[in-house]
């Protein structure tokens, strides 16, 4: 049966977001639903920006410490938003894995979000190789699409030393990662023996071989109308299963890719609320015991 043009639309948004579909190409194929290309313009600026929110926690909030800090990577001087609960505790902490818009303001917020939680948690610029985060969004798309993933693996391997050994960590490490992100948690699990616990939302699966690599805890995050990502999960629960990993898998139901995301258009509150509170929940129990 033909899909519903609101459900290809949506599924060409998701190509052209992961650099299968091109920006011409997409607005071509727009138009023929809009009526025109500059109708298909204003709905693609209106799909980029979604119901745009405010900070849930702002940047000044005075329970925080936050900073602007580089660390040592593979490939030189790494920027990262860094952010933890004032004090002088030694506490857990979380690194977070932006979505290929790289380290925007909602990654931001998110990185405050879970300090906030008992956490020091860093979101490192994985475009910090190539000049950092622009602030036009399809650039930002079209350079993290170019990038050079060993490096970009090692570089975030880095970040996980880097908070291991920080004077006010623990020294336990958990990473939480959305889209993009959420493959590149992934990675961390197969490629960081650092880390304790990751949460990987609807990102793509590591390849199979890898998995028995693999000694942290998983929770898994997926949404239900997402058939890029989602043709992956049953090699990758078999491999899980295989290997005897410590995992949870959730499915979220009338959810697409990128539903935690508060600032774009497939934005679904309930189920990023759930999500979310597993996720704090998760990161608590395996990280502060």
């Amino acid at each position: 049966m033909e899909k519903k043009p609101e459900k290809k639309i949506l599924k060409w948004f998701d190509e052209y977001n992961h650099g299968s579909l091109d920006r011409r190409d997409f607005l071509k194929r727009l138009s023929v639903f809009t009526g025109g290309l500059v109708a298909a313009n204003a709905l693609l600026v209106s799909m980029e920006k979604g119901s745009a929110s405010a900070d849930l926690v702002a940047k000044d909030d005075p329970r925080l410490v936050t900073a602007d800090i580089t660390y040592p990577g593979a490939t030189g001087e790494i920027r990262a938003k860094l952010a933890r609960p004032k004090g002088t505790e030694k506490l857990p902490s979380v690194l977070v894995i932006h979505e290929n818009r790289a380290l925007n303001a909602h990654i931001a917020d998110v990185t405050r979000r879970v300090a906030l939680e008992g956490f020091n948690a860093l979101a490192p610029d994985a475009l910090s190789p190539v000049g950092g985060t622009p602030p036009e969004e399809p650039k930002a798309i079209e350079m993290i699409s170019k990038l050079d993933m060993t490096s970009t693996i090692k570089n975030f391997v880095a970040a996980v030393q880097y908070l291991k050994t920080a004077p006010q960590s623990t020294g336990k490490v958990g990473v939480v990662g959305f889209c993009w992100g959420g493959a590149m948690a992934n990675q961390m699990a197969v490629h960081s023996l650092d880390v304790q616990a990751v949460v990987p939302y609807y990102g793509p699966p590591p390849a199979s071989e890898d998995v028995p690599k693999i000694k942290a805890s998983l929770l898994l995050h997926y949404a239900d109308k997402d058939d890029r990502v989602n043709k992956g999960i049953p090699a990758y629960e078999e491999a899980l299963k295989k290997a005897g990993a410590d995992y949870k898998l959730y499915m979220y139901e009338g959810t697409q890719h990128a539903f935690n995301n508060d600032t774009g258009a497939r934005y679904n509150k309930e189920a990023a609320e759930l999500a979310w509170k597993r996720t704090i929940a998760f990161l608590k129990e395996k990280l502060k015991v």
